[in-house]
């Protein structure tokens, strides 16, 4: 237990859709070393005066200002703990909702556990993630296992961004709101059942939290209700939304 490629409890596959109940509403890089060479050798170079210099002199402040931007977007990243690790709830990590970005080819796997046991008993929900993938850890864990993600960040629970029309049928989960709009979506081209959606009224990852899911092929349309709290997405062609 705890390695890659476990199978998710939490994904239903092949499971047609689980009954839709009333929906309750929910909720990079360290800077260059190059920047500080650059900006040294810019220096030297300007003292000639000539426009090779001067050009010299605008890519170096131009490189300044991208590395201290990359600075600044880390920070705001809030990392609150690794993507690798076995992280005891109330010691290693605080109970709260945590969000990872970044995964591909469903190579993260994470973990709830009720016990350090590593027995199947003990798991509580888990999921193998590709794109994004947020969770909910209440104090009652145990445990929370981590692999092959990126680093999770905390989330607050009153952030707010810009939803999005348009979004990738492999992306993971999407913030209702925040990550992705309330509306009618539609993707196209779907093969082999491969694509599973899912609305769930939280982050828990638990059968109690989803409200709708299905595994598709062809054409999927789905509702995503302004109540609904996440909306996830697996092995789909990318959503648009079209009411």
């Amino acid at each position: 237990m705890g390695t890659k490629g476990k199978i998710a409890l939490g994904v239903v596959v092949s499971v047609v859709v689980i009954g839709a109940v009333s929906a309750n509403a929910g909720d990079d890089g360290d800077s260059g070393s190059g920047g500080k060479g650059k900006d040294s050798a810019a220096s030297a170079e300007r003292g000639s005066g000539t426009k090779s210099d001067t050009n010299s002199g605008t890519k170096a402040d131009a490189d300044t200002k991208k590395d201290a931007k990359a600075d600044k977007d880390k920070a705001e990243k809030k990392v609150a703990f690794q993507g690798d690790g076995d992280f005891e709830v109330g010691t290693d990590v605080k109970p709260g909702t945590y969000r990872t970005t970044g995964n591909t080819d469903s190579l993260c796997y994470w973990e709830r556990a009720k016990d350090a046991s590593g027995e199947m008993d003990s798991i509580l929900a888990n999921d193998n993630v590709s794109g994004t993938s947020y969770v909910t850890i209440p104090a009652g864990d145990k445990l929370f296992k981590s692999s092959g993600c990126k680093d999770w960040e905390a989330v607050d629970a009153k952030a707010t961004g810009t939803p999005a029309a348009l979004v990738k049928g492999d992306g993971g989960m999407h913030r209702v709101g925040v990550d992705i709009a309330p509306g009618t979506y539609r993707s196209t081209g779907n093969t082999d059942d491969l694509c599973y959606w899912e609305r769930t009224k939280d982050a828990s990852h638990s059968l109690e939290s989803i409200l709708a899911n299905n595994n598709v092929s062809g054409t999927a349309v789905v509702t995503v209700a302004a109540g609904d709290a996440y909306f996830k997405t697996s092995g789909c062609k990318d959503w648009k939304k079209t009411g």
